[in-house]
C-alpha cells in the first residue's frame, strides 16, 4: 500500500471519531431539552427524551470502546497509570448514569473504602465501570450494587445486579461472547465485554495482568461482572 494511503482501519476509526464527536453534540442538545422540561413540569416529555438520551449515551459508549480496541490493536494506546481514589471514580460514573437510572426506577447503592487508592489509568477504568453499569441497567429489576475492595493483592471492582443472571452458556469457562460472532437479531456483538477484557489485561504489574470474570450470586443473586486489577 502506497505511503499516502490510508488504511480501511484507519478510515474506519477516522469515521468512527466523526460520528462520535456528532453524537455527544446531539446528546447535549437532548439534555437541554430535557432540562427546559423538567424545569416546565413536562414529565411526560421528560420521561420519553430519557430512553433516547440512553440509547444516545449506549452507542456513543460503544464508539469511544471500538476506538479504544482500534488503538489497542494499533499499539498506540496512551497507557497513563498513575494512582486514583475509586471512591471517586465510582461517584463519577454513578452521576454520569443518574438521569439513565432514574428513567428506569433503578435504585444503585455503592461500597468503596473512601482511602481505597490505586494505580490504573483512569479512562479505562471508567469506561470499564460504565459499561458494567449499562449490562446491569440492562438486565438488573430493580437495583445495581458497586463494590471496590482490595483482595488477594489486586483491585477488585465488582457490579451486581438482582436480575437473573448470566446465561450457563457465558458462565462456561467465561465465555463472554467475544468470540462468538454477531447476533443481529438480538443486537449483541459481545463488543462491551470484549473492550473490557482488553482494557483491563492493560493494566499489568510485573507477571499479573488484569482480568474480567462473570458469575451469579452476588448481594441479590443476579449477575456480577467483576474486574481485576494488578
Amino acid at each position: 500500500m502506497p505511503q499516502d494511503e490510508i488504511s480501511f482501519t484507519d478510515f474506519i476509526a477516522s469515521s468512527i471519531h466523526d460520528m462520535k464527536n456528532s453524537l455527544m453534540m446531539q446528546v447535549h442538545a437532548l439534555e437541554s431539552v430535557a432540562a427546559e422540561c423538567r424545569q416546565k413540569g413536562d414529565l411526560e416529555t421528560v420521561q420519553k427524551l430519557g430512553g433516547v438520551l440512553y440509547e444516545a449515551s449506549r452507542m456513543n459508549s460503544s464508539l469511544i470502546q471500538l476506538l479504544g480496541i482500534y488503538k489497542f490493536d494499533k499499539a498506540i494506546y496512551p497507557m497513563d497509570v498513575v494512582e486514583h481514589s475509586m471512591a471517586d471514580v465510582i461517584a463519577e460514573a454513578v452521576m454520569q448514569n443518574t438521569s439513565n437510572l432514574n428513567f428506569k426506577g433503578l435504585k444503585i447503592t455503592t461500597e468503596c473504602d473512601p482511602d481505597l487508592y490505586w494505580y490504573f489509568d483512569r479512562d479505562l477504568v471508567s469506561g470499564m465501570l460504565l459499561n458494567a453499569l449499562n449490562n446491569a441497567y440492562n438486565y438488573t429489576k430493580s437495583r445495581i450494587h458497586i463494590v471496590a475492595k482490595q483482595a488477594d493483592g489486586m483491585l477488585e471492582l465488582r457490579v451486581e445486579d438482582d436480575g437473573q443472571g448470566y446465561p450457563a452458556s457465558m458462565l462456561s469457562n467465561n465465555n463472554m461472547g467475544a468470540n462468538k460472532g454477531i447476533h443481529f437479531s438480538k443486537g449483541s456483538t459481545g463488543l462491551g465485554f470484549h473492550f473490557v477484557s482488553r482494557a483491563a489485561r492493560m493494566h499489568k504489574n510485573g507477571g499479573t495482568c488484569g482480568s474480567l470474570a462473570i458469575e451469579n450470586g452476588g448481594q441479590w443473586g443476579g449477575g456480577c461482572f467483576i474486574v481485576r486489577l494488578p
